[in-house]
């Protein structure tokens, strides 16, 4: 909730820092894209050690770094100062979020998990929600540095909590240290991808900067899976590589996230640059699609036992691709922002639900960041196609084909949507939540597997 709290609230406050600071647009820019890059990039190593050393101490640790980062830019005399506490506040709250899914499978069966997750979705909804208003009565009354201040009491609040809740300690898993020719090789990729992607709407596609970014982390990706199928302790443990249920989430959450990210993109330049709308009045247009988000997601979580994974999710995606394509004439207003919320939230809970509940023992923290890292990735990809389709032009005329490009980005999800498992069949203790006759024994890999390989 604080990271999310943090991100939206951090885009009300840049045109006030650019003025205080005396930076320049790419120097503001690079405030946000410094911790894009850091929290992308380290998600799945900070799961890895989560499941290594436990996700209580790794979650403080991330916590008191957030604040400690936080109060340090609320400090800081120039934009350079900014730029690196926000690298800095990225590695931190990559620490965090992957531990904050793993506690929940540790503290939660999977029959039971629904609930607690749709309650997470909300939360974060919530916070994404308030950050712009926040931002802009923090602003206008105390200052950009004000924005910073605020994290850093919640943090601590946050601290206090994960230290007076008790769970229950996982099973160690992997070698005594971390894979660190993996973990490099995936940092190196996922920051190449993550800073190529950042990049496209100011060079575009085809300009040389993105296409080397992009080649550059395909390249760095082939190495990371030729080292993984080589180590005799991957980053990745094969348990999770080849388990359907959580591959397909995580691509569903990367289509979904990116499509709903790009459209907030291309209609906060709509409502701003061609309807002259202020960012608080933006911020007001957003409030409803935030609503039916929060107050779908727990429904969604009831659905889910009732219906099973697939079908919710198959739903979802459709109501964020048509979500989208309504928003053509009407910009986040009325039915269409209404059906992109209810969607989201179905897909979020259903694709997030199934990752953490199919994670095998001992692996939550690396499934965990896998699904951070989709979410991270997926916007990123979104605001790029949509800025290469035309969005943010500033005139307009860009808006209706990037929104379609992005309906048909969500429509993408319906592949891994289908693969999701089906209706739910009285499982047995530690069956994944969903899962049928048919796919069961797909979760838990045989005695003498890869997963009980490493765990030896």
């Amino acid at each position: 909730m604080i990271v999310a709290l943090d991100g939206t609230v951090l885009v009300v406050a840049q045109p006030s820092m650019r003025r205080d600071l005396g930076a320049s647009v790419a120097q503001v820019q690079w405030t946000s894209t410094a911790y894009l890059l850091t929290v992308a990039a380290f998600l799945v190593v900070a799961g890895r050690l989560g499941d290594r050393y436990g996700h209580p101490r790794l979650a403080i640790t991330g916590v008191l770094g957030f604040a400690a980062a936080s109060a340090g830019i609320a400090l800081a005399p120039a934009v350079g100062w900014v730029i690196a506490l926000r690298a800095a506040q990225g590695f931190f709250g990559a620490l965090l979020q992957p531990a904050t899914l793993a506690l929940l499978r540790l503290a939660y069966p999977p029959d039971r998990l629904a609930a607690p997750v749709a309650l997470r979705t909300s939360a974060i909804g919530v916070a994404a929600a308030a950050g712009p208003l926040l931002g802009g009565l923090l602003v206008a009354h105390l200052g950009w540095r004000a924005v910073f201040v605020v994290n850093v009491p919640l943090a601590l609040a946050i601290a206090a909590l994960i230290l007076a809740v008790r769970v229950p300690a996982p099973e160690r898993t992997g070698p005594g240290r971390p894979p660190l020719g993996s973990a490099a090789l995936l940092v190196a990729a996922v920051a190449a991808l993550v800073h190529a992607l950042a990049g496209v709407p100011a060079y575009g596609w085809t300009a040389p900067p993105t296409l080397l970014g992009l080649g550059g982390a395909a390249g760095l990706g082939v190495l990371l899976v030729r080292w993984e199928r080589r180590a005799a302790h991957p980053l990745v443990p094969a348990a999770v590589a080849r388990s359907m249920p959580v591959m397909a989430s995580m691509a569903l959450l990367l289509t979904a996230s990116g499509a709903l990210f790009g459209a907030l993109f291309t209609a906060t330049f709509l409502l701003q640059d061609v309807r002259g709308l202020g960012a608080y009045d933006t911020a007001l247009r957003l409030l409803p699609l935030t609503a039916v988000m929060v107050a779908g997601a727990p429904l969604a979580g009831v659905a889910q036992r009732r219906f099973g994974a697939r079908r919710i999710a198959l739903a979802g995606t459709v109501l964020v691709a048509l979500g989208i394509a309504g928003l053509c004439a009407e910009a986040l207003t009325g039915a269409g922002g209404a059906v992109l919320g209810a969607g989201f939230a179905a897909v979020m809970v259903t694709a997030t639900g199934t990752v953490v509940a199919d994670a095998p023992p001992g692996y939550a923290g690396v499934i965990g960041g896998l699904k951070q890292t989709a979410t991270n990735v997926g916007p990123a990809l979104g605001i790029a196609l949509a800025a290469g389709a035309g969005a943010g032009a500033g005139a307009g005329a860009g808006t209706t084909p990037a929104l379609l490009a992005l309906a048909a980005l969500a429509a993408l999800g319906l592949l891994p949507a289908s693969l999701l498992p089906g209706r739910p069949r009285g499982a047995a203790a530690g069956d994944l939540v969903g899962e049928d006759a048919g796919r069961r024994g797909e979760r838990a890999p045989a005695a003498h597997g890869p997963a009980d390989r490493e765990r030896r």
